[in-house]
């Protein structure tokens, strides 16, 4: 018996109309690119000419072959410089990041400003060897406070962690366990700040009661103190003519460094780390001075913990790799300054460059500004407003970068991941969110609080949060 051949396939129809004829694929224009640093504006390698269409790895790979510098790939990210016009509204973006590919990114932006015949200076920002994971749920909720949480900060190694409550006491977490390791009381007052020694052997807690108190939290010993060997005041830093916000020591004047105070006075001001003695007075703000952050923020926190897990053989040891981590960041640039202010405007400062002015003024804000800090390598800055937003500067110009919209609410606080890819935000409306700095979009929501989120700090691949529901979240 024969076999039957099966019947001819239906013509496929759409309504009634025939198929359409499949597009041809179309071809991509070949284009001129020249890498540039960012740091300098010096040619990473050779100009090139190759398909528009070449994917966001493809130039990543093209650069890492071409590039003589390291021998290992590094990653990076591009962006290419928007051209300044009569037409350029304050506060447009002024770059456009590339994340699928020149042809899609960049000559199918919508200023048209870009045509296949122009040779495209792309600027090639290093990004972290490592990476960190965003947090993307709950893993632990923490009770015991009995007023809404302050603030909060990550021991240097990410081991511990130190939180600050309106209920007078001071807490400390074992993070490996995730429970309540100490409470410290003490304070007459809410403890509105807790910073850790880059060593981590000390905990300084500030109150407003007015005191500042300085715990072992190996010992739970307590004294009330300004100088961690005398136990005795060193000196009193007095000329600003209202209250006192912020307080930061800096690594730059002086061989111990110097501090830098903000006040209600609309000033800030540069004391000498050793005698205590006023060297410069900003004042160019037209309301309180609420928030300062320095590019030098992260190692100055962190010390001698980096990313390699290195230990320290000794104190002499710790200190020499506190200062190479120092060194190595402000080889390209001097130690900067942001300040935020009620004015609605931030200031970025070279305090100890040839001038006293400001470097830059950013704009943007509709309210108050709330937070402002730097990323782990200096390159970004980021603010926080009571205006609901989060805006992107770069940390070297100020020149604008991005506004991060999502929140409902005013945005209290920020935090950096290690890496500097990833950057979250707790607000008012009880939700934190993380947002990728390579898309400026939002990577993760996490809501979990039932009021409003006063502070975050972010360790690690740890996230750690605390607000009015007086409850630790992580």
């Amino acid at each position: 018996m024969s076999t039957r051949l099966p019947p001819p396939k239906r013509i496929k129809t759409f309504h009634g109309v025939p198929e359409p004829e499949p597009e041809q694929p179309r071809s991509s224009p070949n284009i001129v690119v020249q890498f540039v640093s960012e740091e300098d504006g010096q040619s990473l390698a050779p100009a090139v000419n190759l398909p528009a269409n070449t994917s966001r790895e493809g130039l990543e790979v093209l650069l890492n072959k071409l590039s003589t510098k390291d021998e290992d790939p590094v990653p990076f990210q591009f962006h290419v410089a928007l051209p300044d016009g009569p037409d350029t509204k304050p506060g447009a973006p002024t770059r456009i990041v590339i994340q699928k590919s020149l042809e899609t990114d960049v000559l199918g932006h919508s200023s048209e400003a870009f045509s296949p015949e122009d040779v495209f200076v792309v600027y090639c920002s290093p990004q972290s060897v490592f990476r960190v994971r965003p947090a993307t749920r709950c893993s632990s909720t923490l009770s015991g406070h009995t007023s809404p949480i302050l603030c909060a900060s990550f021991s240097p190694t990410g081991n511990l962690l130190a939180t600050g409550s309106g209920d007078t006491h001071a807490r400390l977490w074992d993070l490996n366990t995730e429970t309540p390791s100490h409470v410290l009381a003490g304070h007459k007052g809410w403890v509105l700040c807790v910073e850790w020694e880059a060593l981590e052997r000390k905990l300084a807690t500030g109150g407003h009661d007015g005191h500042v108190r300085l715990w072992d939290p190996k010992t739970d010993g307590t004294v009330r103190v300004w100088s961690t060997l005398t136990r005795r005041t060193e000196f009193t830093l007095g000329g600003h003519s209202a209250s006192v916000n912020v307080v930061k020591w800096g690594g730059a004047g002086g061989p111990k460094g110097v501090l830098y105070t903000a006040s209600n006075d609309r000033t800030v001001r540069i004391w000498d780390g050793e005698t205590g003695r006023p060297i410069h007075t900003l004042k160019d703000h037209a309301h309180w001075v609420t928030t300062l952050a320095l590019n030098t923020d992260f190692v100055l926190r962190t010390g001698p913990f980096d990313h390699t897990g290195k230990k320290s053989t000794s104190e002499e040891h710790a200190q020499e790799l506190a200062k190479a981590r120092y060194d190595k960041l402000l080889a390209t640039t001097p130690e900067l300054l942001i300040s935020g202010s009620d004015d609605h405007t931030l200031f970025l400062w070279s305090p100890f460059g040839p001038s006293q002015k400001p470097v830059a003024r950013l704009t943007g804000h509709q309210r108050q500004v709330s937070h402002v800090a730097f990323s782990p390598d200096g390159r970004w800055a980021a603010s926080a407003g009571w205006d609901g937003s989060v805006r992107v500067w770069e940390g070297r110009t100020g020149k604008f970068v991005a506004t991060l919209r999502g929140h409902v609410g005013a945005v209290y606080r920020l935090a950096w991941s290690a890496d500097g890819r990833l950057l979250v935000s707790a607000s008012k409306d009880s939700t934190l969110k993380i947002w990728d700095l390579k898309t400026y979009k939002i990577k993760t929501d996490l809501p979990g609080h039932t009021d409003e989120v006063y502070c975050v700090d972010f360790v690690a691949d740890k996230v750690v949060s605390g607000g009015r529901d007086r409850t630790l979240k992580m």
